[in-house]
């Protein structure tokens, strides 16, 4: 598969060490700084790339180029950029439940769905109160193996990411209960909810909201023996930013894609358990989405909009993401 460099911001790896693209904004962030790593640009010639998911076991990273319609497949070992899945049912976000099966939400097929092992595909969700989905866009599975995911309409919208439908469901957070197979109501009331992350405890919930100016990433207490939310509670408020998607640290850092257009705000913003901006790391893009992964889930893959990233950290992934 050709990445064509014209088709992404210019992008030169730093000559430095330390590279000066990753920036403390308070000292507590210096040491998940490496000295000796850098920001890479794995691959380019996207639309709109989002959903990265590590796959520990094959070595690899997958992750939608939602209007190509497409699941993309990086090779850690070779480098090289393969299609996984094409049509993909403009897939966004990705995740693995706690089997190590792949979780997708599809903006096409309106739906949540689980490639099963042998590479057949099951819809998990596709319908709430006998209403059609809207257009299911991020996901995360808890360790109790009930998988959430967030259902704005963006999907529906048009069809650069998907198909045009009059969105049936308001705009909810739902859970779906891995032994019950029961989906409910987790959130409502959110403007366009978007990227979603636990805590590495599982006892916050943290939510993008979209719709809202600025954007607002939201913070829930997960009560009820970790089967409902309550105290919605404003975490950050992104002013000129816009938050997309996001993972959590195993220290509760949020790690968040971000930027809009610009210079100063594209790339990922780090922030702690207090909702304090403590780093950044500036791409030449706004970055979509996140996650961990590597052997030691210490490196952070970057969906930047139509390019791949890469950067290690002293600090890994929370499980889960």
């Amino acid at each position: 598969m050709t990445n064509p460099e014209s088709a992404a911001p210019p992008f030169t790896p730093s000559p430095r060490y330390p590279d000066p693209a990753v920036q403390i904004l308070d000292p507590s962030f210096a040491p998940y700084r490496l000295a000796l790593a850098k920001v890479e640009r794995l691959a380019t010639g996207f639309r709109w790339a989002e959903g990265p998911v590590w796959i520990g076991d094959q070595r690899c990273l997958l992750w939608s180029d939602i209007p190509n319609n497409r699941i993309l497949r990086w090779d850690e070992e070779t480098g090289g950029v393969t299609v996984f899945r094409k049509p993909s049912n403009f897939a966004n976000g990705n995740t693995r439940d706690r089997q190590g099966r792949l979780i997708s939400c599809e903006h096409g097929g309106r739906r949540v769905c689980r490639t099963e092992y042998d590479g057949t595909v099951t819809t998990l969700a596709d319908s709430f109160d006998g209403k059609r989905l809207n257009s299911p866009n991020d996901v995360v599975c808890k360790s109790d193996g009930s998988i959430w995911f967030t259902d704005p309409p963006f999907g529906i919208l048009g069809y650069y990411e998907g198909y045009v439908a009059t969105p049936e469901l308001p705009t909810n957070v739902y859970r779906l209960d891995p032994e019950t197979k029961e989906l409910s109501v987790a959130a409502e009331g959110i403007n366009g909810p978007n990227g979603l992350a636990f805590s590495p405890d599982e006892k916050i919930l943290y939510v993008v909201e979209s719709r809202t100016t600025p954007r607002n990433i939201l913070a829930y207490d997960v009560v009820d023996g970790g089967r409902k939310l309550k105290n919605r509670r404003l975490f950050i408020d992104a002013g000129p930013g816009s938050p997309d998607g996001f993972r959590c640290d195993v220290h509760g850092n949020l790690w968040c894609g971000w930027g809009m257009g610009s210079a100063e705000l594209d790339g990922v913003m780090v922030f702690n358990t207090d909702g304090k901006p403590i780093g950044r790391i500036a791409l030449p893009e706004r970055c979509a989405n996140v996650c961990f992964g590597g052997t030691h889930r210490n490196r952070l893959f970057m969906a930047g909009s139509t390019a791949l990233y890469s950067l290690y950290v002293n600090t890994q992934g929370a499980p889960g993401g």
